[in-house]
This record gives structure tokens, sequence and C-alpha cells, in this order.
């Protein structure tokens, strides 16, 4: 089933079409750990949410929820033309968000695709089912809209209903998006209980002693004044347990990035503007830490960054004899028109780059 779907072998392409503004795009050799930099709307963001997409194979819930990390989509109130609402919300996903039933979203690698188009077809209401989908020359005065996914199974999505949204679901274990404001996790707490008493907890603990080496445990307890569960972490010579949530933007990060690198074993950990709520002296240890996870669990990590800072620190730990020089790669991203192109960097480009205080993100 989809749910089940982990990667046993990494992303070694990423091929994209139509997506965002990510017309035709394709990145090649992918590492273990993918950093990547370049201006403001060279498309970042959106190849973060291209791997979600293909992550999760087109599900619809999670497509909502991707949505989410641009424009807050919310069930329509009041609203009688469904269609319309819908094409207007999904069409934000393709390029220039253009409502077109002949460009199709084309996500993945080799021969391994998810698509998503807009279709026009014939219902059966005998049936209650799609009987047919028209083709581009096509037309009939009784065709329905809808939303074709389609990867190793084929699903239409039927837009002249409310399109459900799931509120506060986690999303599957194929991946985790941590977003660039995500500091506290909202679903932090739930996160931690998947692990709890299990050896996983060691790399949240190894995590939050980048900033605070004193922490022995934490744990999450409910607000008695809401049904909110709060972090609380216990400090070694220190008798009261504190609220995380005073102890600063910087381990709060830092535990909702390791949360969800050890929730997503077998999958992809998203991270968009790593350097946000981290002070530079902090980000090459927590990169050490997410090279060394990453591996032990078979994950793949694709991250963004604005920062010379980040890339630096990454850089460093590229070159560091106790990490292999060939897991990780710096992805500059350029923009010209509507072609995004991508500029690589490894290991031994990165410390020329540090050592001669080059900028090159």
């Amino acid at each position: 089933t989809l749910d089940d779907i982990t990667i046993t072998d990494m992303m070694d392409t990423l091929h994209v079409r139509n997506f965002r503004g990510l017309k035709s795009f394709q990145m090649d050799s992918l590492k273990r750990i993918n950093l990547i930099a370049g201006k403001n709307n060279t498309g970042k963001s959106s190849v973060l949410e291209a791997v979600a997409l293909y992550a999760c194979k087109g599900k619809m819930d999670d497509v909502l929820q991707l949505l989410e990390h641009r424009v807050k989509y919310s069930e329509p109130q009041n609203v009688t033309n469904f269609i319309e609402f819908n094409l207007r919300s999904l069409s934000r996903l393709f390029t220039d968000g253009r409502i077109e039933y002949d460009g199709a979203i084309q996500i993945g690698e080799k021969n391994d695709f998810v698509s998503l188009r807009f279709v026009r077809y014939l219902y059966d209401s005998q049936t209650n089912a799609p009987k047919k989908i028209l083709r581009d020359n096509e037309n009939d005065p009784g065709a329905k809209t809808g939303l074709e996914i389609r990867n190793k199974e084929s699903f239409l999505i039927q837009l002249d209903m409310p399109v459900v949204r799931f509120e506060n679901v986690i999303l599957p274990n194929k991946y985790r998006f941590v977003g660039s404001a995500d500091i506290h996790g909202k679903t932090n707490d739930k996160l931690y209980d998947d692990i709890t008493l299990t050896e996983k907890e060691n790399y949240v603990i190894e995590a939050l002693r980048i900033i605070e080496p004193r922490v022995e445990r934490i744990a999450f307890v409910s607000d008695k004044y809401s049904a909110k569960r709060n972090a609380v972490m216990k400090l070694s010579g220190v008798r009261d347990v504190l609220p995380m949530s005073g102890m600063g933007d910087g381990v709060n990060r830092i535990l909702t990035i390791i949360l969800a690198m050890a929730s997503v074993e077998n999958g992809y950990l998203l991270i968009d503007e790593f350097e946000n709520g981290l002070h530079y002296g902090v980000q090459e240890r927590l990169w050490k830490i997410l090279f060394k996870t990453a591996k032990e669990l078979n994950v793949q990590v694709f991250a963004t960054t604005h920062s010379d800072d980040c890339i630096r620190a990454f850089g460093n730990v590229l070159n560091n004899p106790d990490y292999d020089s060939d897991d990780g790669k710096l992805i500059r991203l350029d923009r010209k028109g509507d072609v995004v192109s991508c500029t690589e960097f490894d290991a031994e480009e990165l410390h020329t780059a540090n050592v001669g205080s080059i900028e090159i993100r």
C-alpha cells in the first residue's frame, strides 16, 4: 500500500515539470545530505515540496498540507461553486498558477514518477464512479472536472465537492517537512511518543546537548489549562523540571529537526531555511549529528539555506576526516527567466571557498 512505501535506495536524480516555479528542472547525482542555496525566487522551497510530493505519491491529504506551507488552505464556508474554489486552490501547485488540462505536474526519477493534472471526465451515476477521462480534443456537456493523480496506480479526485483536509495529522513516515518557521513543532509531542524508551531518544538528547550540555531527559506534559502538551527538560544539578519554551529558539529548533529525523527512518527529511533560530556557532555541531544520524537511519536529507555561515559549517563537516566527504554536496540554484539551473559544489570546492572567503550562496 502507499502507507508502506519507504526508500531502500536514495534518490539519485530529481526531475520536475510544471510544479510551482520549476517549469522544467533536474538535479543529478544527489547525495545523502543535499544543501540547496540560491537567491530568493530560485525555487529552493519548491524543490523540497517536490520531493515531498514524490515521497507521498500524491496522497491528497498530503497535497493539501503542502499547500499550507505557502497559502492557508481551509475548507470552504458558504461556497456553492466548489469547482471554482478547488481549481483556484490547487492551481497554485502548477507553474504560473495556470489551470490547464494538458499540462501535468511530473515529479520523480528515472521511470518512477508522480503526476497530477486537471481532467474532464464522464461520470457513471449507476456505479458512482468515473467511466472515462476525456482526451484534450474531446468535449461533452455532461463532463465533470477532476484532479487525476498517477503513480503506479491512478486516482481521480472529484472537484465538485469539498476536498477533505485533515487537521493536525502527522504526515506519513515517508518524509517529514520542517518549515522555515517551525521552531516549536506542532506535532513534536506525538513524534516523541513514538520514540519514547527506544534508542532513538539518545539522538534527541545528544542534539539538545549542543546548546545545553546538562540535559538529562525530556518529556511532554499536559497543560492544565488546555489540551496542549509542552516540552520540559531535566538538567543535571537542577532540582526543578524546566519548560523548554523558555530555553530559546535554538533549543526548540534543534528539537524539532532531530525529532523529525528520528521519526522518518528509511525516508526523507526536508528542512526549509536550516539556519532559522540557530546561532552560527552551533550549526556545524548540528550538521555533524545529522550526517551521522542520516546514515544510521537511512534518511536522505534535503535542506535549504540563505546563510553563508550555514554553508561554511556544512563544508567544514564534509571536509572533516571523521565524515564521508561523498555523503553530501551543496547545490546552488540560479534562475534566468523560466529556467532554473544547478551548480554543484563538492567537499574540495567548499573547502577552497571557505579558505578564500569566497561567497557561493
